[in-house]
């Protein structure tokens, strides 16, 4: 026989099976996204929106790039605490060190910008269906600036409800 007709004598076949179901959902037109976003719908006993994991991860591109990483921003025209010698060991999760970079406007303004554009880029990730995101921030070796603008915008996601981890891959190389 046809296809049509085996399609038909599957929905004879199911048709018990349909009777008993409180949802039918009609997957024929829909995206993944909007698939999920009406599962989240039916299912959910939170009553909270839908969330995304975010991975913020600095990195230093003398070491290369995250593999995993769906957006990559070079931080590398931020000043750069590794020219103060008494900066140089530290690392941008040192108070000192945050402290001489957000010294500077540019790396507030930047970080100003950044977050903008994640707080309209998540919920556009989260309707497309899209449960994690790797947020990668990258300098010369990924020891200063990277991290210290990863932490910032990591705390800036956690603020917004989301669940976020910062790695720092390369912040102990060096």
């Amino acid at each position: 026989g046809s296809i049509e007709a085996a399609i038909e004598r599957e929905r004879e076949q199911l048709r018990p099976i349909r009777e008993l179901a409180d949802y039918v959902v009609n997957t024929s037109h829909l995206t993944l996204g909007q698939l999920q976003n009406q599962l989240f719908t039916y299912f959910s006993d939170s009553k909270q929106e839908r969330s995304i994991v975010v991975n913020v991860v600095s990195f230093g591109f003398k070491y290369g790039l995250p593999m995993d990483a769906d957006l990559v921003f070079d931080v590398r025209f931020l000043p750069n605490p590794y020219y103060v010698e008494e900066l140089r060991l530290h690392t941008g999760l040192d108070a000192d060190v945050r402290d001489y970079i957000f010294g500077y406007e540019q790396s507030n303004e930047f970080v100003r910008r950044l977050t903008e554009l994640v707080d309209y880029l998540l919920p556009q990730y989260i309707e497309e269906g899209k449960y994690s995101l790797t947020i990668a921030i990258g300098c010369t070796g990924g020891r200063h600036r990277s991290v210290a603008v990863s932490e910032a915008l990591g705390a800036h996601i956690a603020s917004l409800g989301h669940s976020v981890r910062c790695i720092h891959r390369d912040a102990d190389k060096g």
